[in-house]
């Protein structure tokens, strides 16, 4: 897959795409450089902070801009889901974005820390870490994830992390959930330390410690019981109270207002279409007078 990868990247770079060097960042697009792809560009080859890793850059790596979804897949092997607007390879140190898709700075962040991540850290991590890492750190936590985890909850959709698992890679609607899930549980994950931060965490995972030994090492229960805490906190957070606080119900409010708004639309359908009947326009009446005369 990587050499696949390689290889594709190479042969659009002699055809139809430029590069330009920023820093310890090649950056590749399609069809020239940028103002655009060089801030990208900057912006990967800049140290930043990450959540319990400290300072650190991702550099060097190769930073590939495509047009779109199709292009995406085209040069990731069809690994890209549809919907997927950046992929990063840590093993060639690759990262490629779509340019019409989503923001692309926060994306590009995205991709960083899983760079980061890999490099601090060898051992074997689940994908729901990895992908909740990766959340977390970019900071897309915001409003509409507590309101769209509370609808979650409501709905009493909450899996478990082997799920959690295959919902990110399922489908636009369910990864979009997944990934909500995903933040959430690492996030909890610092919370559960005593220094309410994953500096022990990945401290322990970048010294080799075994994903399940680290958790139990730097929260003091076990993963799989953790997992239970962590359903059982979520339930209990994010309830109907939290959904109504963090925006729900104005979309219930909002929700309720285009149903009377077509209610009665329906119910004076009828005496509309009678107040239509009968009525004659006379084109030779002045501007300005009435157009219409009383049925007889």
């Amino acid at each position: 897959m990587l050499a696949s990868l390689v290889t594709s990247v190479s042969r659009a770079q002699d055809s139809t795409s430029s590069v330009v060097e920023v820093g310890d960042v090649s950056v590749i697009s399609w069809p020239v450089p940028s103002r655009e792809a060089i801030a990208l560009g900057e912006l990967a080859d800049h140290p930043s902070f990450w959540a319990g890793i400290g300072y650190r850059s991702a550099t060097p790596l190769r930073l590939v801009l495509v047009p779109n979804a199709s292009a995406m897949r085209r040069y990731t092997g069809g690994r890209a889901p549809i919907w997927g607007a950046g992929l990063a390879f840590p093993s060639s140190r690759t990262i490629i974005l779509r340019h019409d898709a989503g923001n692309q700075q926060q994306t590009l962040r995205h991709e960083l820390a899983h760079l980061v991540l890999h490099d601090a850290v060898k051992v074997r991590l689940p994908l729901w870490f990895d992908e909740g890492y990766a959340a977390v750190a970019s900071n897309e936590w915001d409003r509409m994830d507590a309101l769209r985890l509370s609808w979650i909850v409501l709905r009493r959709d909450l899996p478990g992390f082997r799920e959690l698992d295959g919902a990110l890679r399922g489908g636009e609607s369910a990864a979009e959930k997944a990934y909500t899930l995903a933040m959430s549980a690492v996030l909890e994950l610092g919370r559960r330390n005593p220094a309410g931060t994953l500096d022990s965490l990945l401290a322990r995972l970048g010294r080799g410690e075994a994903f399940p030994e680290a958790v139990r090492g730097s929260t003091g229960i076990p993963l799989d019981v953790f997992e239970s805490d962590w359903q059982r906190t979520i339930k209990h957070r994010y309830n109907l109270v939290i959904w109504l606080s963090a925006g729900g119900f104005w979309l219930l409010v909002s929700f309720m207002v285009a149903i009377a708004w077509w209610v009665r639309r329906r119910y004076d359908r009828p005496r509309r279409q009678a107040l239509d009947v009968g009525w004659v326009i006379d084109p030779e009446l002045r501007e300005g007078e009435p157009t219409g005369q009383e049925p007889t």
